[in-house]
């Protein structure tokens, strides 16, 4: 699947200047709502990334998503994988799960972003599933800007990468879903 086609046909990969969310500038903007307005298309990618998470066998939950770009793309994971589906959003500045949303203690959570930057507000989303018990076994995300490295990648994670440095967890294995270098990513917690 060429997710990079994927973006352009809907018209949502953009070029131009533009400051991201993260902070970051880019010449690339990847509007993730215009490429998931079309249910067809939001399922078609999800499967896929459901397809790669079921292949390395990671047992999962719950998908968790930060809002608002991560919604529609965790939604659609977890209804490819039948799995439960909660979210997080800023309240104040601070990321927080609220909503009526539980978490167990031992809940394996996956979670979900539409695109991944530095991955911050996935890191954000994870800090708050994990305090309240969850167990983080990974990140997915329709989208990697290049920030954050993935296996099989030949660039390298840049220091601004906040998935890698979590501290509890040990290792890291990042997988292709696509075949271009900007695009789809899963990053799994891999045992060691």
């Amino acid at each position: 699947m060429d997710v990079a086609q994927i973006y352009k046909d809907a018209n949502a990969l953009l070029e131009g200047h533009f400051l991201l969310s993260s902070g970051k500038h880019s010449q690339y903007y990847l509007q993730s709502a215009k490429v998931l307005e079309d249910p067809k298309v939001a399922e078609t990618l999800a499967l896929s990334l459901a397809k790669m998470i079921q292949a390395h066998g990671i047992e999962i939950d719950t998908i968790c998503s930060p809002a608002l770009g991560g919604v529609l793309a965790g939604y659609e994971l977890a209804r490819a994988l039948g799995k439960r589906f909660i979210f997080a959003e800023r309240v104040n500045g601070e990321m927080t799960i609220r909503r009526g949303f539980e978490v167990k203690k031992g809940e394996k959570i996956l979670v979900c972003e539409d695109i991944i930057t530095t991955g911050g507000s996935a890191l954000e989303a994870a800090r708050v599933a994990g305090s309240m018990g969850g167990e983080i076994v990974g990140f997915a995300a329709l989208a990697n800007r290049g920030f954050c490295k993935r296996e099989g990648s030949d660039v390298n994670s840049k220091p601004t990468c906040k998935l890698p440095m979590m501290p509890h967890f040990l290792r890291w294995q990042i997988l292709n879903l696509t075949f271009t270098s900007q695009m789809s990513a899963l990053y799994v917690k891999k045992a060691v």
